[in-house]
């Protein structure tokens, strides 16, 4: 018998209003329960951030809130942002540098490793980010050599 070792993914999901204040939670939220599952929470939660940013902006429909789910894995965090304006697909723009905003997307693609935008079932949208959670290496390994040691 083959025994496998699978670590369950843990999922935070959350539905907010899609104004800036809930924006802000996004963020807070995903940020406490990041560091309450002991992971990085620095770049992920700048990628919340910048994607219930958007969400709260430009794909508010009054009356209608957002959705963030936060999904890890054993190598990866996953960031979703649903909305219900699936008629408006985000794409990153160059940002102009005497403009207020326009960025939001760039530091997406800067930070995360892979994002993209899934549509439906309508009128929703989910534009989602990944980053890979990279194992901690100790100390000497990269090289091959000891702390202390030269060749």
């Amino acid at each position: 018998m083959n025994a496998e070792t699978t670590v369950a993914a843990r999922e935070f999901t959350v539905q907010l209003s899609a104004t800036p204040r809930g924006a802000r939670l996004a963020r807070l939220l995903a940020t406490e329960q990041l560091r309450e599952w002991g992971l990085p929470f620095e770049e992920a939660a700048q990628v919340v951030a910048e994607l219930a940013a958007n969400a709260a902006t430009h794909g508010r429909v009054p009356g209608r809130d957002f959705h963030l789910t936060v999904t890890a894995t054993e190598s990866a965090l996953r960031v979703e942002v649903t909305d219900t304006r699936g008629d408006r697909l985000p794409e990153a723009q160059r940002a102009f540098p005497e403009g207020e905003s326009g960025r939001g997307l760039v530091l997406v693609e800067a930070l995360a490793d892979r994002w993209g935008v899934t549509s439906g079932p309508a009128p929703r949208k989910t534009v989602w980010a990944e980053l890979l959670l990279v194992p901690e290496v100790p100390e000497g390994a990269l090289t091959g050599t000891r702390s202390g040691t030269s060749r």
